[in-house]
């Protein structure tokens, strides 16, 4: 993976930050959370009562409080057991992510792993989705987690991730690791909401691999403040006619700065990719990247890239870039940057809503990229978070 591209003086030092904090007690039941924090993970996409869910897991700061699987054919631990009950295991643990990529990477590779393990086994389709929520309750707290995700052989798993801190807590720093694994003819859909404060650092690390036939959805939605994200996930299409689509939405408030990218590395034949990026600055700045390779003939992929800024403050750049090795392939893009134009507006206002209502009314129709595979009442919330997003931020 390459090294962060964010701006030395956004990338904070470390060492202010604390590793070492009190255990919370295990929760039996999830439902047992308390109201404070059912809402702030209710807002990250997690449903405590695991009414329509295959399994949680759920760490608060550096406690594994919650792991376990409702439905057949799948597995839900936390990394750390995962590693000491499957010998096996240990051949996923810094696979596809090396660690020694960065700072990062390298923190989180000492001592032993937390995070969460998930896995459908061969040939499961599972009914509902599992969710997992990484949790900071500490204030300048320092969380590193490694999370590894398996789908096996024709298997197909949908997993809800919320990252999130608690309503007391302002400043932090998150360093998510994340391996997934798409053997053949697997499908995966993996839909990360993040929900954090104003001061938190986030630097997500993740690498998928995907082998013959195999697909890999990934939705990444980031509407509440942060002090600074940097992330550039990437997928390796290994297997002949495998996929991935990324999809990204992005809002920006005064004081965020966000540094966002997807790769795809299109290495076998026959492979497709898609990676669609919905950004608005209401005032803080984006970095919005995506890089499609291609190291295969007989490769399409399609790279897109809108932004749209809502003030003179905001600040927006688009970086697509294609590359290629060989020849017979079909790499395209489409970037644009600009405002809400204002004939829009007042078309919308010529049909009764107010200059307000209209503008709203344009940034959620912006912002909606269709996201495949998310669950139905996950994507009733996403509406009422970008109409709320809208409203706190205009």
């Amino acid at each position: 993976m390459e090294k962060s591209k964010i701006e030395p003086q956004t990338d904070p030092e470390l060492s202010q930050y604390a590793l070492k904090t009190r255990e919370h007690p295990y929760i039996k039941e999830l439902a047992n959370v308390s109201p404070e924090d059912s809402q702030r993970l209710s807002q990250s996409g997690i449903d405590v009562s695991e009414k329509e869910r295959s399994g949680s897991y759920l760490q608060m700061d550096q406690s594994v409080v919650h792991a376990g699987a409702l439905g057949d054919g799948v597995e839900v631990l936390n990394t750390g057991e995962a590693i000491s009950r499957y010998d096996w295991a240990k051949e996923y643990l810094w696979k596809a992510v090396s660690r020694d990529a960065d700072k990062y990477t390298v923190l989180a590779s000492m001592g032993t792993p937390r995070g969460y393990f998930m896995r459908a086994l061969p040939g499961v389709r599972s009914t509902f989705p599992l969710q997992a929520c990484l949790y900071i309750k500490t204030e300048n707290l320092l969380q590193p987690v490694h999370n590894i995700i398996l789908a096996e052989e024709n298997a197909e798993l949908d997993i809800i991730a919320g990252c999130a801190t608690a309503s007391h807590v302002s400043s932090a720093f998150h360093v998510g690791i994340s391996e997934f694994y798409v053997k053949k003819g697997a499908t995966l859909t993996f839909t990360m909401i993040h929900n954090w404060a104003e001061k938190v650092g986030v630097r997500p690390r993740s690498v998928a691999i995907v082998e013959e036939g195999g697909t890999f959805i990934s939705n990444y939605i980031c509407l509440k403040p942060v002090m600074s994200l940097q992330m550039y996930p990437t997928a390796r299409l290994v297997g002949k006619g495998a996929v991935a689509r990324f999809s990204s939405v992005l809002l920006a408030r005064p004081g965020s700065k966000m540094d966002v990218g997807s790769r795809v590395i299109l290495a076998a034949e026959g492979t497709r990719a898609e990676v669609v990026s919905r950004a608005v600055s209401a005032g803080g700045e984006i970095i919005a990247r995506g890089d499609l390779r291609a190291e295969s003939p007989g490769v399409r992929a399609h790279l897109e890239c809108r932004g749209l800024i809502l003030t003179e403050k905001g600040f927006l750049r688009a970086i697509p870039e294609l590359q290629s090795s060989v020849g017979d392939v079909d790499l395209s893009h489409e970037a644009a940057v600009g405002k809400i134009a204002q004939e829009e507006i007042e078309y919308l206002m010529s049909r009764g809503l107010k200059a307000r209502e209209a503008t709203a009314a344009i940034v959620r129709g912006f912002l909606d990229v269709g996201i495949t595979g998310l669950p139905a009442e996950l994507r009733s919330e996403l509406d009422s978070a970008i109409a709320l997003s809208e409203t706190e931020s205009m």
